[in-house]
């Protein structure tokens, strides 16, 4: 007999959307990347500069799924934690002295023990600025967190994970998708209020709101707990007690090691051991993984490719966080601007570099478009036009 013909099939619509997708963990390395970067300046303007970069690549690259909905979320936290942080530095204080008072609040006396805190007293513009300042940084970290939410799967994120930290990496995908469930809960509850003539917002339309919410997080823990026990969630495999031990202090040596590497990378004295410490410290924490991965059983269905796109992605990220790091040695009074005396700050010439995290924006699959409702069929007979 002689073959079959070779026949071409093409693609069914889920293999190429996920032969097109990039990996999920290229996106929090990016993300993370943006984060270090930030965590390094007090600059505003460079702040300012990773807040858009990371919502023009969140507006360019994000999809219609639920959890692409809470990036607004992570925005207004941030804007909270600014507010906070300055109402703290006009109330409690700011410990940076500051010549330019703008009001002199009434201060309530302290006890002696209590030496070093405040309350009331004098709000100076310095230390305004350096609460600002410190509140943006913060507020950027969250933004950077919220775009890697929205962009990457959680559920793909965990497939991806070694064995040994399946456990662990399935309590923090629970924990990332508590905030996109909430506000999808939220938005229904409220559309469903409106649609009944209810009030939706203020004091009383969010109590009456909350108590739905709550009941729904309720049910899905009790359905997530009678899922995981149906999958068989937490079996392992049996492994000799000499590799579990292995495992054991490779993974709690190499975390060691990072840690030690990565302090003597941040001073100024262990600057000689430093690097061969973390190299080290990685080698040994990536070896127990792999041995500890062999205690998993679970295998993986169509598992994600680290392809070009997922390397441009993260380098993107790792470039921008790698410029902050050397500017903060060669140029530190830009990153730092100074707030005794206060001083306008500037955007350097090399903070360009910042720009390399839009990468992701072009060099990605843009998202598919959602599909428009297809219009009524209409039984009536045609006009004389359309015949």
């Amino acid at each position: 007999m002689s073959p079959a013909p070779f026949r071409f099939r093409p693609r069914t619509a889920p293999e190429a959307h996920r032969a097109n997708s990039l990996h999920p963990g290229a996106w929090w390395l990016w993300a993370l990347g943006l984060g270090t970067a930030a965590s390094r300046t007090t600059n505003p303007l460079l702040l300012g500069l990773l807040i858009g970069v990371a919502g023009y690549v969140v507006a360019a690259r994000r999809t219609e799924a639920p959890w692409a909905r809470s990036y607004g979320a992570f925005v207004k936290i941030a804007l909270v934690v600014i507010g906070i942080r300055l109402v703290f530095a006009v109330f409690l204080g700011s410990p940076i002295p500051g010549t330019r008072v703008l009001l002199t609040l009434p201060e309530l006396p302290l006890p002696d023990w209590a030496q070093g805190v405040r309350i009331g007293g004098r709000v100076t513009a310095e230390g305004l600025v350096f609460a600002l300042y410190d509140g943006l940084k913060l507020a950027t970290l969250l933004i950077c967190v919220g775009a890697a939410n929205a962009l990457a799967s959680p559920a793909r994120l965990l497939k991806s994970l070694p064995g040994a930290l399946y456990e662990a990496g399935v309590a923090v995908v629970v924990a990332m998708t508590f905030a996109p469930q909430l506000i999808a809960d939220v938005r229904r509850l409220r559309a469903a209020r409106r649609l009944r003539g209810r009030p939706d917002r203020g004091l009383r339309g969010l109590l009456q709101v909350g108590l739905p919410v709550l009941e729904g997080a309720l049910e899905r823990s009790v359905a997530l707990a009678a899922a995981m026990d149906a999958r068989g969630y937490g079996r392992t495999a049996d492994v000799p007690p000499a590799v579990r031990r292995t495992t054991a202090v490779l993974t709690l040596g190499g975390l060691l090691g990072v840690c030690a590497g990565t302090y003597g990378l941040l001073s100024t004295d262990g600057a000689g051991y430093a690097l061969p410490l973390l190299l080290a410290g990685v080698a040994a924490a990536l070896g127990g993984l792999w041995l500890g991965g062999r205690r998993s059983i679970r295998t993986r269905y169509r598992p994600d490719a680290w392809g070009v796109r997922a390397w441009l992605v993260a380098g993107s990220g790792a470039v921008v966080a790698a410029a902050l790091v050397r500017a903060g040695a060669v140029d530190p009074a830009a990153v730092h601007p100074g707030v005794v005396p206060l001083t306008v700050p500037e955007l350097p010439l090399w903070s360009a570099v910042v720009l390399v995290g839009l990468l992701p924006a072009f060099v990605t699959p843009a998202p598919a478009p959602s599909k428009a409702p297809a219009p009524p069929v209409s039984n009536a007979a045609p006009s004389e036009e359309t015949a």
